[in-house]
């Protein structure tokens, strides 16, 4: 299950949880690509809560969209990840790192205020 929220004309937030499949996959990409259009410098809030490695099939679809998810992380300067799993923070700040221009901030889910602070510009 997601939810793709259109918070400002710079804020997104996307919230999952459970398994992501194939078709999930299809629909989560294809709202981020619409709900994100004409953001520029942009917050986005990535808050995932019972978090199961997606499909295989769920894997494909986001490689074979690489080029515009390159797109539409690039109209983002800030990230926050709020999640339970420390692998998850932990790859999250991995990835972070290997993506110019981003600022990736990876918060427990008992974060979420300091995450939302973060995101607003607070050091």
């Amino acid at each position: 299950m997601f939810q793709v929220t259109r918070e400002s004309d710079s804020r997104l937030n996307v919230e999952f949880s459970g398994k992501v499949d194939k078709e999930t996959m299809k629909r989560l990409l294809d709202e981020l690509m619409a709900k994100s259009v004409d953001i520029s410098q942009g917050a986005l809030l990535l808050r995932i809560d019972e978090f199961d490695f997606p499909s295989l099939g769920a894997i494909g679809v986001e490689l074979s969209r690489m080029p515009s998810l390159f797109r539409f992380i690039r109209r983002f300067d800030r990230a926050a990840v709020v999640v339970d799993k420390a692998w998850v923070r932990k790859a999250s700040a991995i990835e972070g790192a290997l993506i110019p221009g981003l600022d990736l901030k990876a918060f427990d889910l008992s974060q979420s205020a300091e995450a939302e602070a973060w995101l607003q510009g607070a050091p």
